[in-house]
């Protein structure tokens, strides 16, 4: 459903764009491509590609908005400020990220091969793909 959703608003008229943008501290190799955004009102949809590779995350963050995301390739595995896995995402599922800085999470590549998401992010008008949140507490990063 997700998939169908992300298709359903690059297809009614997301305009194209490219680009390399981190908002986060993420580990070394780690990127992410916008494939397409538009703004509708005062709510900003943008479509993008982000590649984890091994061993890697994106560091810690939450976003002003919603994020959909849907695993293309490998494993991400998701933890939250408790430091606890809320879940681990597999090729072919999807995952819903809630706003606010009471959702402060990462994401981490544990497996052999790079971890790649298409993911949409449904935030307020000019508001950055996420904010920076300094770790909780956990023994990892």
């Amino acid at each position: 459903m997700l998939r169908l959703g992300v298709t359903l608003a690059a297809a009614a008229g997301l305009s194209l764009g490219a680009g390399t943008s981190f908002a986060t501290p993420a580990g070394p190799g780690v990127s992410g491509k916008i494939i397409s955004q538009t703004t509708i009102g005062n709510t900003d949809y943008i479509l993008r590609q982000i590649t984890i590779p091994p061993g890697q995350s994106t560091g810690w963050h939450y976003h002003d908005g919603t994020l959909y995301g849907f695993v293309q390739h490998g494993t991400l595995s998701h933890f939250d400020s408790d430091c606890q896995a809320d879940g681990v995402y597999k090729a072919g599922h999807s995952l819903t990220e809630p706003s606010g800085a009471d959702h402060v999470h990462i994401g981490r590549n544990l497996g052999k091969t790079d971890v790649v998401l298409d993911v949409l992010y449904v935030l307020p008008h000019g508001a950055p793909l996420s904010e920076d949140a300094p770790n909780p507490g956990c023994d990892f990063q």
